[in-house]
């Protein structure tokens, strides 16, 4: 993969391009007529480069037969642009390539890139909606056929091997698509290669800086690395050859792990370079699966293993087909990443779903996608764009876990998934109905996060239970698509009744008078969006007081002079709308509902006692048609920040911290502790909520106090400060 990608860097004639292709397939007639025809149809177009256009598709063309792409993605690929940029229409395609080639072409010009000028700043409240769209549109194009995906991945990688011709903000903005649209994609397809060039050329324009650091501090170290990894290669051969093995049925590969995976682990584990354990990695190749377990035997009976580092994806594959041992060793003062795999396992990590082209007739390499069906479920049932990418892309790229039904069936999570998404898993009707849960035969919060290996029980209710509150503590999309389409039913029903019961407090009524007027009115329909609209709410108290003083002589009468307007008051992070003076807020015991939390509020003579809105006790309140007020949280909220921080460890000396954030105005929302077992440092990992007013000294305080590793705002991946 290095040596195709070096040669495409230093391509700049067509004669080039055209030789790079026929290096990696043969000269065929239609490949041939392909070539012609797209370099007809683009001719006089240049890149920014000042490059001919055709270099680009055929460059492309190119890395579709590296991967073993067949005949019709190789045409496809090299007419991927015509549609899109030239005068030719897909019936002409159909009429010289075939109905196969034109539905590829057709399926990559839906994907239609974002283009150069209109992409949007990482700064922009657009740019998660414009991700989400162009990810949207890959996703819908490929459900029927998946090589458009991987010609759409070998047409991103070309294009971010030639970003250099681009201005600075260009460079950074396609790199910022690419690493949140197009890496998670082919690390879902299985296409290590592709993958891991798309993070290191991304990370290269997005974070210079650090990648600067990183590549420094490889290039320094290059010689001692490779004599390091020299040396435990002849050991890992010696000892093989000495227990049954013979030269030549295996091979030992030595790498350097790739620079954005360093990156990931220096900001997972808030360490600096020199501390990140395992920089050097061994591949191990033998024949047949027995033999990876064999090998895995001498590793640990010669070299001490770090056993929280083991994983066997052979007997347990991940998802995308990857299958490998993982373990880490140490070889004298030095650890080492040892990976052990078959000659076809390693086809399929490195080539994943393409790999079923490449090597046909191989057993075990057929790709398997029903992901992707379950994806346009999420996008068609989903009734927010930027959710179904968000939850898409957590399932489609985070490291995974495996857990195990009672049965021993295999169910893999993303790390950091409960136990209520185990349920969803199983099925969307096993998580609405889930009541409890065994984990390992010992009865466990349905929050609790799940480990590698456990084993779960679900114990199930008769009717579906609702527990809105819990939506963003769950880590799989299938598990939090599901929940919010449930609880957008039961909110709407809650909305209709809360914009009844705070009318019925408004006009001091009660429940079976107003319902008729409104009946008659026909204020029904709509009288959900007065719950959360204030201007809504004014609108429907002006219409119902003419309608109740026209059925003044079935209702006790109201104030036909009392103007009924909303008066707004704040109260710290609460606004509330109501037609008589609130003396105070004050919060139930029961709910504890935080920041951005759905919150209602019920009239207590003067004053108004908040809950969250899906609170069993305030679910009762409402069916009882308590008297309620109008209160939304104020829109001028704190920001939200991720904070890695190192405190010595030593008795009393988190109590002090979290004392001096209180003191400094800083709410702290989580915390978790990332212990670092070489030193007495451990480093805590927060989510906090700083006013926006007040940010710059309260970090400036912050800073002189304690060591601030990482400081990144919640709202921009990309927004370093």
């Amino acid at each position: 993969m290095d040596i195709l990608l070096e040669q495409i860097q230093n391509i700049s004639t067509i004669k080039d391009a055209k030789e790079l292709l026929y290096s990696y397939t043969k000269n065929s007639q239609n490949i041939n007529q392909a070539i012609d025809f797209s370099e007809d149809y683009h001719q006089n177009q240049f890149r920014k480069s000042g490059e001919p256009y055709i270099i680009h598709p055929i460059c492309v063309a190119s890395i579709v037969c590296a991967y073993g792409g067949d005949e019709e993605m190789v045409i496809a690929a090299l007419l991927h642009d015509v549609v899109e940029d030239t005068s030719c229409e897909i019936e002409e395609i159909i009429e010289k390539f075939g109905q196969e080639v034109a539905d590829l072409v057709a399926g990559l010009t839906k994907i239609i890139e974002i283009r150069d000028e209109e992409l949007l700043p990482s700064t922009s409240d657009e740019k998660l909606i414009a991700s989400a769209l162009s990810f949207r549109k890959m996703l819908l194009a490929s459900i029927s056929d998946v090589r458009v995906l991987v010609i759409k991945l070998c047409d991103r990688l070309h294009n971010m091997l030639t970003l250099k011709a681009l201005n600075e903000d260009k460079q950074k903005r396609i790199s910022e698509e690419t690493l949140v649209v197009y890496v998670p994609i082919a690390h879902r397809l299985g296409i290590s290669t592709i993958k891991n060039a798309l993070e290191d050329l991304s990370f290269f324009y997005i974070f210079p800086n650090e990648y600067k650091k990183i590549d420094e501090h490889i290039s320094g170290y290059q010689q001692r690395f490779q004599l390091e990894l020299n040396g435990f290669i002849s050991k890992a051969k010696t000892l093989m050859l000495k227990n049954g093995f013979i030269d030549g049925d295996f091979e030992i590969q030595k790498r350097i792990k790739h620079h954005y995976s360093i990156y990931l682990k220096m900001q997972r584990k808030g360490v600096s370079i020199e501390e990140v354990l395992d920089l050097m990695a061994i591949r191990i190749l033998v024949k047949n699966p027995i033999d990876c377990y064999r090998v895995l035997g001498i590793l640990h009976q010669n070299f001490k293993p770090l056993l929280a580092r083991f994983k066997d994806y052979i007997a347990v594959p991940k998802d995308n087909g990857y299958q490998t041992i993982h373990t880490t060793v140490f070889n004298d003062a030095t650890i080492f990443e040892a990976q052990i795999r078959t000659y076809d396992m390693h086809k399929t990590a490195q080539y994943g779903v393409a790999s079923h082209w490449k090597y046909k007739g191989h057993e075990g390499l057929n790709p398997k996608l029903e992901w992707l069906s379950e994806l346009k479920t999420q996008s068609d049932e989903g009734e927010n764009i930027e959710h179904m990418y968000e939850l898409a892309k957590d399932d489609l790229y985070s490291e995974d876990i495996s857990v195990y039904s009672p049965k021993g069936d295999v169910f893999h999570l993303p790390r950091g998934a409960t136990v209520l998404d185990f349920a969803y898993a199983v099925h969307t009707e096993i998580g609405d109905h889930t009541r409890s849960a065994f984990v390992n035969k010992v009865k466990t919060p349905l929050l609790t996060e799940l480990k590698n290996g456990d084993i779960i029980r679900i114990v199930l209710e008769a009717s579906p239970v609702l527990r809105c509150s819990w939506i963003s503590s769950l880590k799989t999309a299938k598990a939090k698509n599901s929940m919010r389409i449930n609880c957008n039913h039961k909110q709407k029903e809650l909305d209709s009744l809360t914009a009844i019961n705070i009318l019925l407090g408004i006009f001091n009524i009660k429940y079976e008078y107003l319902t008729p007027i409104m009946a008659v009115e026909n204020s029904c329909k709509n009288v959900y969006k007065s719950a959360t609209n204030n201007e809504h709410m004014q609108d429907s108290i002006y219409r119902l007081k003419k309608a109740i003083l026209k059925n003044t002589k079935f209702l006790p009468a109201i104030a036909p002079f009392k103007k009924y307007q909303l008066k707004k008051q704040h109260f710290d992070n609460l606004i509330t709308y109501s037609v008589n003076s609130i003396s105070k807020i004050m919060f139930d015991y029961c709910c504890h509902p935080k920041r951005g939390d759905e919150i209602v509020a019920f009239k207590k003579g003067n004053d108004a006692i908040i809950h969250h809105k899906f609170c069993s006790h305030a679910g009762k309140l409402i069916y009882a048609h308590e008297p309620m007020v109008f209160v939304r949280w104020s829109s001028d909220k704190p920001d939200r920040y991720q904070l890695l921080v190192s405190i010595e460890n030593k008795k009393g000396s988190l109590a002090s911290f979290l004392l001096y954030l209180a003191k400094i105005d800083i709410n702290l929302l989580s915390i978790k502790l990332e212990r670092n077992e070489n030193s007495h440092t451990d480093y805590f990992e927060l989510v906090i909520e700083i006013p926006k007013k007040s940010k710059d000294k309260l970090l400036k305080d912050l800073n002189q106090k304690y060591k601030i590793i990482e400081f990144v705002p919640l709202d921009d991946a990309y927004k370093k400060i």
